[in-house]
């Protein structure tokens, strides 16, 4: 099982969005110069965080994206599934035809696992990302050592 690019950005972004919500609606150029994540896969991700009402977007002057409900609201899986992002330990994405059209000794393990992991995920919201010291603490380094420069 392998988790794309595409699961990690969609969280890594909601979460920077939940960590500034202070500073109103927040463009994707802004996410993008500091996740280091192209701007033009971050649209993707937010056009389709968005159809999911995860995320609101403000147009005009001092515009951009802000949740779309409070970040204890917001859940990992739920973010991940906004984006397609799909959690699979099968070998056969859940088919059951794992070897030649039959279904393989292991996989109703491989199934359970990757529902446990969704469920794990579905239980962890930004809010809690959030409330672990270690993230605010590394946005905190990180904006100190912008500002020393």
């Amino acid at each position: 099982m392998r988790l794309t690019t595409k699961g990690r950005y969609a969280v890594t972004a909601m979460l920077d969005l939940a960590l500034n919500p202070k500073q109103g609606p927040m463009s994707l150029a802004e996410i993008s110069s500091r996740q280091g994540i192209s701007l033009s896969y971050l649209e993707q991700l937010f056009s389709k965080l968005r159809r999911k009402s995860l995320v609101k977007s403000v147009r005009g002057p001092g515009g951009g994206y802000q949740l779309g409900r409070a970040s204890e609201e917001i859940f990992v899986a739920q973010i991940m599934d906004a984006v397609n992002e799909v959690i699979d330990a099968t070998g056969c994405k859940k088919t059951a035809n794992c070897q030649n059209g039959i279904t393989c000794l292991t996989h109703y393990l491989w199934c359970d696992l990757s529902d446990q992991i969704h469920e794990f995920l579905s239980q962890i919201s930004l809010g809690d990302l959030m409330d672990q010291n270690n993230v605010q603490q590394d946005i905190d380094e990180k904006l100190l050592k912008i500002l020393k420069f």
